[in-house]
């Protein structure tokens, strides 16, 4: 179990700091945020909502305990990145670039595997 934990947090925690820094750059509204939101399509006000909502789920996801909130947010980050996957691949079509979103998409369900493989009670044998 205690293996269980540790990579839970080891995967978790290289997951949250991924969405983490992209959080931030959206909260402040960078140049680069800018270039890539008009480069989707998308409004200019819809970037610091996005970062907002990716920085409520890292904290829901980190913060013991919660667990429906903690759903509520594994579903929400799936779909930021699920749709920005989405968007990337509408705009421009398949580049080999958009095969990096593997990476978080694979941390998120190993993190979610994990949360639920930790929560379950250790089988006690007579």
């Amino acid at each position: 179990m205690k293996k269980i934990k540790t990579f839970y947090w080891i995967v978790t925690g290289l997951f949250s700091a991924f969405m983490l820094f992209s959080a931030i750059a959206n909260i402040l509204v960078t140049t680069d945020s800018i270039a890539l939101f008009n480069y989707l399509g998308y409004p200019k006000y819809f970037i610091p909502f996005i970062g907002v909502a990716k920085l409520l789920g890292v904290i829901a996801i980190l913060i013991p305990g919660y667990p429906r909130i903690k759903e509520w947010a594994y579903a929400g980050l799936f779909f930021d990145l699920a749709g920005a996957t989405f968007s990337q691949i509408a705009v421009a079509g398949f580049q080999p670039s958009v095969s990096f979103m593997v990476l978080p998409v694979t941390f998120l369900f190993l993190s979610y595997f994990l949360y639920h493989k930790k929560m379950q009670p250790a089988l006690k044998y007579g």
